[in-house]
């Protein structure tokens, strides 16, 4: 499998407090990964490492197989496009002028393709506008609309759609999908918002405390993520006596109810119940969240 991001035992430390503790993960070609951690798991520190905004102080990262620590790094970077916390914008430009703007930046001959950008990232007829009085989701657009001004076939965004209306998350989740699919681009987006990385993310990354705890792919999240049946019961004791006796997984979440990981005979079930003086009051089949996973491997606090 080839790699966009490839890292290996990244650490940064400021002061007394270590952001990154040997970190390490790969990103594959043409993926949507998504980068899952509390609020201080690490996320930013790491999207600015790979930017060249900060130096790790241990370990090492590659973009297109180009050490971070190689002249060469620059050149690769040329291929990424990144907004990093918000997006860098001249807010007494319009739309057009921040990207004529960072087309100079860059050096790039002529300022053909900006109309093109402009309607991808949903912004065209924005022309007299000042980029200071669009709406939270027009400025996220028109940041993603400046980091592929170059073109890049990597995109970082960090917390793409924190604060937008659920309009706004949704155009934002079409526009991401839209650039992925249809322009081949690999995606890394960090996200706390863990119910809309689920729609859109193709691989994982789990980040606490500066770790990298796990990696998968969606498929092996949707594995692990088992379906279980919920069962609430008039007292669970009895509940477990039985289903000990049957021999299955289970899981106990109150004084009533316990989630239960195996295909039951509800009949054969209530009449086992009924013998220990038990009723059933009702059975769901539910699927664990990617926000329950997330904290049945990290714990604590639903932070992310």
């Amino acid at each position: 499998m080839e790699y966009v991001l490839t890292a290996s035992g990244l650490c940064k430390r400021y002061r007394h407090f270590k952001a990154l503790d040997g970190l390490s993960m790969r990103v594959p070609k043409g993926a949507i990964y998504g980068l899952v951690g509390r609020n201080g798991a690490g996320k930013t520190t790491l999207i600015r490492l790979i930017c060249g905004l900060q130096q790790p102080n241990a370990g090492s990262y590659a973009l297109y197989g180009v050490s971070g620590a190689s002249r060469d790094i620059s050149r690769a970077r040329r291929r990424m496009g990144a907004v990093v916390e918000t997006p860098s914008i001249y807010g007494e430009f319009s739309a057009a002028d921040n990207l004529r703007q960072q087309y100079r930046i860059l050096g790039m001959p002529d300022f053909t393709g900006i109309d093109e950008l402009l309607r991808l990232v949903g912004l065209e007829g924005t022309a007299n506008k000042r980029a200071r009085n669009f709406s939270l989701g027009m400025k996220q657009r028109l940041g993603i609309a400046i980091a592929l001004a170059g073109n890049p076939d990597f995109l970082v965004l960090d917390e793409p759609i924190n604060g937008l209306d659920p309009q706004g998350i949704v155009e934002m989740r079409e526009l991401i999908l839209k650039l992925n699919r249809e322009r081949r681009i690999t995606v890394l987006i960090s996200s706390h918002i863990l119910d809309e990385l689920g729609r859109l993310a193709t691989h994982y990354g789990f980040i606490d405390h500066g770790r990298m705890v796990k990696e998968m792919s969606a498929a092996e999240l949707d594995a692990a993520c088992r379906k279980c049946a919920r069962l609430t019961v008039s007292d669970v004791k009895p509940l477990t006596r039985v289903l000990d006796g049957m021999g299955v997984e289970y899981k106990v979440l109150d004084d009533r109810t316990a989630d239960v990981y195996a295909k039951l005979n509800i009949a054969e079930l209530v009449r086992k119940l009924d013998e220990q003086g038990c009723e059933l009051t009702s059975a769901q089949e539910r699927d664990e969240s990617l926000e329950s996973y997330f904290m049945s491997l990290v714990g604590g606090e639903s932070h992310a």
